[in-house]
């Protein structure tokens, strides 16, 4: 089973394109900035094209996790990657390989099964890691919501691309 970067790759382009969407003002911008107790003026400073770089590069990292999380078939080769006859042609554990993506390689691929498991991601990932910081920050609930929401559905639509492309 082989990683497939150029779905990754194009996989973390969901957290941008939804982030321009999901941040503008008309949608949950304006709730998320007071929220945060931020002004427009707040927003207008920063090197915006390291925070566009940067923000996709850490969205490929998360993009090359979720393959793990959506794609069960990850699991069955992790539990064999030690093995040294795993790629080796003709070998037991090379058939053996063989014959399970034969048999299961395409269950559970698809862009349903992605998109439940990227919003479980958020859920149980997610909340409790943004929830923990915005307690401690002293944020309410809607900043707690609006990023939540938007990490959740993210990587819902990461998991859907990855499971049913990759």
């Amino acid at each position: 089973m082989e990683f497939n970067f150029l779905i990754a790759a194009v996989a973390a382009l969901i957290p941008m394109v939804l982030g321009f969407i999901w941040y503008n003002p008309k949608v949950f911008g304006t709730a998320w900035m007071n929220a945060c107790g931020f002004t427009t003026e707040d927003l207008k400073g920063g090197n915006m094209p390291v925070i566009f770089i940067l923000s996709y590069v850490f969205s490929f990292f998360l993009a090359t996790m979720v393959n793990i999380l959506v794609i069960h078939q990850f699991g069955f080769f992790s539990t064999l990657m030690n093995d040294p006859d795993l790629l080796k042609e003709g070998t037991e554990t090379y058939q053996y390989a063989q014959d399970f993506m034969t048999n299961y390689g395409n269950n559970f691929r698809t862009f349903k099964h992605g998109v439940f498991h990227g919003a479980l991601t958020g859920i149980f990932f997610v909340l409790p890691v943004l929830g923990t910081n915005a307690l401690f920050e002293r944020k309410g609930f809607k900043y707690i919501a609006v990023n939540v929401g938007y990490w959740t559905v993210c990587l819902a639509l990461m998991g859907g691309v990855i499971c049913q492309f990759a």
